[in-house]
């Protein structure tokens, strides 16, 4: 649902849309639609969005927002994306209220996923 002055939509770089694509779509079950050959696009995820070509990738290290995915199985959700080729970079460890973990994906964009510290 559109609502006034809310975040609505999130883009990612990505130097091959078609890993992008085949891996969140392995991982995590998500959906395209292209436009184009440099555009392609998710809904239904928490937040629409899409990735468009690019060089460049994003990380907390280079001061980028961290997009967070939720989990009720952090370990599944970790297996899941290492098993698409996705790159662990802070295994899971605890923070306030949960425990979660960072990932590259197989274009060098950073992401969380964090659970509940009973999950």
């Amino acid at each position: 649902m559109n609502e006034h002055e809310k975040i609505n939509y999130v883009e990612f770089p990505a130097r091959d849309i078609q890993k992008a694509k085949d891996f969140f779509s392995e991982a995590f079950g998500w959906e395209f639609e292209d436009y184009g050959s440099e555009y392609s696009a998710f809904s239904n995820q928490g937040l629409d969005g899409g990735f468009f070509k690019s060089d460049q990738s994003v990380s907390t290290e280079n001061g980028s927002a961290l997009i967070v995915l939720f989990s009720s199985d952090i370990e599944s959700t970790q297996s899941k994306v290492e098993d698409a080729g996705g790159k662990v970079i802070k295994p899971i460890f605890p923070f306030p209220g949960g425990r979660r973990f960072h990932f590259a994906d197989p274009n060098g964009n950073e992401y969380a996923v964090w659970a509940e510290t009973n999950a």
